[in-house]
């Protein structure tokens, strides 16, 4: 599935991302596990590898993400479950890399900002993306 076409980030050209099946699979359960019956959004961290300008998401996580519905400037994730699942991930494929991370919801809330901040010091080759499933 092609996400993105032709967008220049951190000084590369990214020409195409393509995300894998068992991600979006995982998305979905994703979100029917922790809320599939009420309002609050999950995100995840998306894996994968890039070379000339593609990216290939091929694996995912959920993450534990909590964020006040009054103050969106109030919000966590916790980055040592985060740093723990990447660890274990990169024991069993080295080559996947933090290509970007997921979230889910009908737009893009004032805190994605911050959140996608915190996941571009992971990889400062490739801006990582932001893949919004609604």
């Amino acid at each position: 599935m092609d996400v993105v076409k032709a967008a220049q980030l951190s000084g590369r050209t990214l020409e195409k991302v393509v995300v894998h099946p068992l991600v979006l699979l995982s998305i979905v359960d994703h979100y029917n596990r922790v809320a599939r019956d009420t309002r609050k959004r999950v995100v995840g961290v998306l894996l994968g590898t890039s070379s000339r300008g593609v990216v290939d998401v091929t694996n995912s996580y959920a993450v534990p993400f909590e964020e006040d519905d009054k103050d969106p400037r109030i919000w966590f994730l916790d980055h040592n479950y985060h740093e723990s699942m990447f660890s274990m991930f990169k024991r069993i494929n080295a080559k996947e890399h933090v290509v970007g991370w997921y979230s889910t919801g009908p737009k893009l809330k004032e805190n994605d900002l911050d959140v996608h901040a915190l996941f571009t010091k992971y990889d400062s080759a490739l801006q990582p993306f932001i893949l919004l499933c609604s």
